[in-house]
């Protein structure tokens, strides 16, 4: 079993908020670390609901909930999180904003803390370069949305992660109940490097007039047994983050297969960002 005590959690998104109470709930004290007082308001509002619905359910009793509950502090500054012996960024997929906080989470955490990322499509190695004296500790630890739900993290290794810092990866996520399976550092790894560009397709159907959204999430779900189609999950997962692993993938892997479809690029444009902002592909409200 993993041997951490006590986990940083850097960005209270949708993301950063299910690690945590992951984490929690499998006994691990957590300080979720983010610069909006509003963020970690809702992140807490979150962790509240699915622990009730998870002691109606009875998964849990409701003293295993509000102990877990009990293991989760929030706080807006790195620093007081630095008893921590591990830490996973959990920020937007932007690799200027990822590597400013390796350089805080670098300066703030002890020598022998893993340095994890949850990014879901950018390079583990270009994210080290960031601290040349830590680059063995520098792992890629992506978590899969709903994180509570989700039993997979795609692990992986970039150009300097030692052996040490994968096997512990490795025994941190079987403790936190997933399943780690390894990927090597390609821009998008093994999940997005095929999801995405299918995503992507389903919006040059959709402008080309293959056929409606709704009928393209249909003949997915009905005919290869997804259990959503392209576009609806296109608008669960964001359509900002969609076109920003896209251009992950185009810039990483260099071939022109991978720029964001137009449509896709236009609602975006348009603000409208799919399930988050109440529109995107279809109308939330």
């Amino acid at each position: 079993m993993s041997h951490v005590r006590k986990m940083a959690v850097i960005g209270a998104g949708t993301m950063g908020s299910g690690i945590a109470l992951v984490a929690a709930s499998r006994g691990i004290e957590v300080a979720l670390v983010d610069v909006s007082n509003e963020q970690l308001e809702r992140a807490s509002g979150y962790h509240a609901k699915t622990m009730d619905r998870n002691v109606q359910k009875e998964r849990m009793t409701r003293e295993e909930a509000d102990s877990a509950l009990a293991r989760i502090t929030c706080v807006t500054d790195m620093a007081d999180a630095s008893d921590a012996d591990w830490v996973v960024e959990a920020a937007t997929e932007n690799s200027d904003l990822k590597k400013k906080i390796f350089v805080r989470m670098f300066e703030t955490f002890g020598p022998d803390v893993v340095l994890a990322t949850n990014t879901s499509s950018i390079s583990i190695t270009e994210l080290a370069e960031a601290v040349p004296g830590a680059s063995d500790r520098v792992i890629g630890m992506h978590f899969f949305n709903p994180v509570p739900v989700m039993k997979l993290v795609e692990v992986i290794k970039g150009r300097d992660t030692s052996e040490e810092t994968t096997h512990r990866t490795i025994e941190l996520s079987e403790s936190m109940g997933k399943i780690p399976v390894p990927a090597n550092d390609f821009a998008g790894f093994v999940s997005n490097r095929v999801l995405m560009p299918m995503i992507n397709e389903a919006f040059h159907a959709w402008a080309d007039g293959v056929a409606e959204p709704e009928n393209i999430d249909s003949i997915m779900t009905l005919g290869c047994a997804f259990p959503m189609g392209p576009l609806r999950l296109a608008d669960h997962i964001g359509l900002d983050v969609c076109r920003d692993i896209m251009l992950v993938m185009h810039r990483g892997l260099g071939d022109d297969k991978y720029l964001p479809a137009p449509k896709l690029v236009e609602l975006v444009d348009l603000g409208r960002l799919g399930n988050k902002t109440g529109h995107g592909v279809y109308d939330h409200t």
